[in-house]
């Protein structure tokens, strides 16, 4: 019976249907602006949103967001940022020492995989029937077989099988965790987001960055926990972090570790 829910579950991975979207809808205003503080001269983006309560900061590998309603003043907004400056400057230079190092296609370089590291094996030249691109696992080694030995086709070769190998293991482990926390199973999709992991939305869709499932087993089953809670919490209430915490005891020290390395995940 589980087997069969489970295929089931495994039955609703598909790409999701288009969306209607209103020509009326328009695009958050974003504006580039600069700001001095000690260190020197900040770029930040200002984002402003409909609907919009208050001013938040956000700090990542793009560097510092502000959000804020439609009707902030810059002065208000630049206040909040020198308020904060000492925490500002901090987080740009942590993120400054997240160098993203650039993947490399030829034989002999890693890959990251599930927490592990496999050795990418080219064999370049002819191919039988279409020719299309062969990517076979054997042991520590990812081996690809392809006509064209560009780096974009050994990319896009290596990417494809990531998000093969990524959507069932994903939805699995949602599976696994929705039926152990008496949860109806929700459906599990692929995104390329290269911000965040994962979202959730109150149509019970899923979505998990392909790019989570170079990360280690722990890492995904947090994220999954994390999307799954908010299947009981559409919000980051207390009361959700306390349903993470249900699924997954370890959150803490898992989140801050996925905060702290997930530039490596980002290279490709």
């Amino acid at each position: 019976m589980i087997d069969d829910l489970f295929s089931r579950v495994l039955g609703l991975v598909a790409p999701p249907p288009a969306r209607k979207t209103s020509a009326k809808k328009s695009a958050e205003p974003i504006e580039m602006r600069s700001i001095a503080l000690a260190s020197g001269d900040v770029d930040y983006r200002l984002v402003r949103r409909r609907g919009r309560r208050g001013i938040a900061l956000k700090i990542d590998g793009t560097g510092l967001c502000v959000s804020t309603s439609l009707t902030a003043s810059i002065t208000e907004v630049e206040r909040i940022i020198v308020q904060h400056a000492g925490w500002v400057e901090k987080k740009l230079g942590e993120w400054s020492q997240r160098r993203i190092t650039p993947q490399h296609w030829q034989t002999g370089q890693s890959i990251p995989f599930m927490g592990e590291r496999l050795t990418l094996m080219l064999d370049i030249g002819p191919l039988p029937g279409r020719g299309a691109a062969q990517v076979n696992r054997v042991g520590g080694h990812l081996f690809v077989a392809s006509r064209d030995g560009s780096d974009a086709a050994i990319e896009k070769a290596v990417v494809t099988w990531l998000k093969r190998e990524a959507l069932p293991h994903f939805a699995q482990r949602a599976f696994h965790y929705a039926r152990l926390h008496n949860l109806t199973p929700p459906r599990v999709f692929l995104s390329t987001a290269n911000t965040r992991w994962g979202s959730c939305n109150s149509r019970r869709e899923v979505r998990f960055s392909w790019r989570l499932i170079k990360a280690r087993p722990a890492l995904i089953d947090y994220v999954v926990c994390h999307e799954l809670a908010h299947l009981r919490h559409m919000n980051h209430s207390a009361a959700f972090w306390a349903e993470v915490e249900r699924m997954c005891p370890d959150y803490v020290a898992l989140k801050a570790e996925l905060d702290r390395s997930d530039h490596l995940f980002r290279a490709f």
